[in-house]
């Protein structure tokens, strides 16, 4: 079994999972249920990470499994290895993968090759696992997101917004993308999504109406550091007090981290909110170890 993407879940599982993670969090430190006992888990990272990384390291060894940690540069992938080389070979060696990669298409193909559960722990196409922390954290700011409205407030067109509007399709609240025109998502996903509670708009003030959540993101994925020509489009998609006035009473801030604190959303909208975009970042670590649990069955 493997936890690839958002898109290919389902409602069911996507329920389970959280109720898991929220009962594991509770008991933290008390189980002894260790289902990575006697195993050795990859993690193989050709991004940078912080929490990834040590949610993942840590989650690993409280289910009872011993962890390596692989960069890019300590395997043969950074030497152009074929990635279904690299899989084959780790198959028969350990028993299961974290990846955090660039392409999607790279981690389907170590899923196939390896035959040992996988997990993506980012792609351009996806962030699953961050999306699994997010919905744990407003089933605990809010108790649910049936019939809420949240908002992603910034560019349409990434692996945060992408894993957003699949995991709406899946559990059915409203969902609303505000971004400049060229970096909403194309028809051919929007078609392929399907979703007619998920609605596109070039006006962030629309997206915040009434919302209960609004999740931001970095205006320039990893890789894109350099395209200071699109950064200049999202000048008007900060989340600031002013944005935040059309938002429903209670609302909750969501934002992935790393923060660029004066870019995406200002200094102070972060600190009011730090509590929940930092439970936010700790819930990784809980929805995490769910996921492993759930793969290895």
């Amino acid at each position: 079994m493997h936890f690839l993407s958002i898109e290919e879940s389902n409602a069911s599982t996507l329920g389970a999972l959280i109720a898991h993670a929220a009962e594991m969090k509770a008991h933290r430190g008390e189980n002894t249920d260790l289902p990575l006992a006697g195993q050795t888990w990859a993690i193989i990272f050709t991004k940078a990470s912080t929490r990834t990384r040590v949610s993942f390291e840590v989650g690993i060894r409280e289910l009872g499994g011993n962890v390596m940690f692989l960069s890019k540069n300590d395997i043969q992938l950074g030497r152009g290895e074929p990635i279904k080389d690299t899989a084959r070979v780790l198959g028969r060696m350990v028993h299961g993968a974290v990846i955090r990669t660039f392409a999607q298409q790279d981690v389907v193909d170590f899923a196939t090759y390896s035959g040992i559960p996988t997990i993506n722990a980012l792609t351009d196409e996806e962030h699953p696992c961050q999306i699994m922390a997010d919905l744990l954290t407003i089933r605990e700011k809010l108790g649910t997101w049936t019939g809420k409205k949240i908002a992603f407030i910034g560019d349409g067109d990434n692996n945060m917004s992408r894993s957003w509007m699949w995991a709406a399709k899946h559990l059915g609240f409203e969902f609303v993308v505000a971004a400049p025109k060229s970096c909403l998502p194309p028809k051919s996903f929007m078609d392929r999504l399907a979703a007619p509670n998920v609605s596109l708009t070039t006006d962030p003030a629309v997206a915040a109406k009434d919302a209960n959540v609004i999740n931001t993101d970095v205006w320039l994925s990893m890789g894109q550091e350099d395209q200071s020509e699109k950064e200049a489009l999202f000048s008007d998609f900060q989340v600031n007090a002013a944005l935040l006035k059309n938002c429903a009473p209670g609302h909750v801030i969501l934002h992935c981290l790393p923060a660029y604190r004066g870019k995406e959303i200002t200094e102070c909208v972060l600190e009011e909110h730090a509590d929940t975009i930092f439970q936010q970042a700790e819930n990784r670590l809980h929805a995490q170890k769910a996921i492993l649990a759930r793969i290895t069955q």
